[in-house]
């Protein structure tokens, strides 16, 4: 048997599947990473969308708030007005003030009226339960003839501007 000098050849076919291998193997962690990255990226986008979104209806309700409530400070400088009228009418007891009482009455209706297309309503809770969230008690009375915790007496009507709270109703509640 003789042996040569050189050593034998390899083979072939097994070297080249041995070096596929780390190539497949390399790829499909490449694929992985890669698949890892997309989702990654579209969970990203995912969210931007989202945020997106959010920050739309955000501006919109800001929007939409700016345009219904831009008359508060305007309606809260107009709230003494309507109450220097109500005094005024208050104070038009005799008959010979039956025409200035008649004036202040059509006045006032024309105020109100004009306040109520712009969202100003006012709060009158007379014989309501008291509600702390719109009226605000002045003092606290017993009164035989009304239930505990009712409002007995308006001193300052409060106001409300497309339902939200300008001044709560001031007003006298029955003791219980």
């Amino acid at each position: 048997v003789s042996q040569s000098r050189y050593p034998p050849e390899p083979d072939t076919q097994q070297t080249s599947d041995a070096a596929a291998e780390p190539d497949v193997v390399e790829l499909q962690r490449s694929l992985e990473a890669a698949e890892k990255k997309a989702a990654e990226n579209w969970d990203k986008a995912l969210r931007a969308v989202a945020e997106l979104e959010n920050t739309r209806r955000r501006a919109e309700k800001d929007i939409s708030n700016a345009h219904k409530y831009a008359l508060e400070r305007f309606a809260q400088d107009l709230l003494p007005v309507i109450d220097s009228l109500e005094k005024a009418l208050e104070a038009c007891l005799q008959e010979s003030q039956q025409a200035m009482k008649q004036g202040l009455e059509l006045t006032q209706k024309m105020f109100l009226d004009v306040a109520k297309k712009y969202g100003l309503e006012a709060i009158d809770p007379l014989g309501q339960p008291f509600d702390p969230t719109v009226h605000e008690a002045m003092a606290m009375q017993p009164n035989p003839n009304m239930d505990g915790n009712m409002v007995m007496t308006v001193v300052q009507r409060g106001y409300i501007l497309n339902g939200r709270l300008v001044r709560p109703a001031r007003v006298v509640v029955v003791a219980s």
